[in-house]
């Protein structure tokens, strides 16, 4: 299980914090951008603030409280401006996967890299020893941020995405050894 108690983590760029009301805006705007879309397999077909604010005060604030889900907020550090969403589920004693996607104003900027790292840093606090993600082979943008992260490129295989739909994914793993 993660130990959520260690939220917030920041660094030079980037911060992840668990998701407050006022995300909500914010990330139903952007869940509609097309490349969140094409390659982030929400859960949801759609999002609005509502929906959103519903979410953070129920399933994933319990999921926290469990310590077995976190869906959590990239941010920038100096404003805690919301600028995307990383997400741990899965959780085993020794491994999680971790999905990630950027607000189109967050792009850029290496907030994704820094988030994995932090990331990763909470896993490994919270005494995982291991990370995975998988993501789209089309997908290239995250594949680079996954392999300078450090992560491990590893099979091609069909997969159910957290929307429920079957697609050929790219696995990654990481030790946190």
């Amino acid at each position: 299980m993660l130990n959520t108690r260690l939220l917030p983590l920041r660094n030079d760029r980037a911060q992840l914090r668990a998701m407050i009301g006022d995300d909500a805006a914010a990330y139903a705007a952007g869940t509609a951008d097309p490349l969140v879309r094409r390659y982030a397999h929400l859960p949801e077909p759609a999002y609005t603030e509502a929906s959103v604010a519903a979410l953070i005060d129920g399933e994933i604030r319990h999921g926290l409280e469990r310590g077995d889900l976190a869906v959590l907020t990239i941010a920038d550090p100096e404003t805690d401006r919301f600028a995307g969403s990383l997400v741990l589920f899965d959780i085993a004693d020794e491994e999680a996967e971790v999905g990630f996607w950027l607000h189109p104003h967050g792009r850029g900027k290496g907030l994704a890299a820094d988030a994995l790292e932090l990331a990763a840093e909470l896993a490994r606090r919270s005494g995982l020893l291991r990370l995975t993600a998988r993501t789209l082979p089309e997908n290239e943008a995250s594949q680079r941020v996954l392999e300078r992260c450090g992560y491990i490129r590893g099979d091609r295989t069909r997969t159910v995405t957290p929307s429920g739909a079957e697609a050929l994914a790219v696995h990654y793993s990481r030790d946190l050894g």
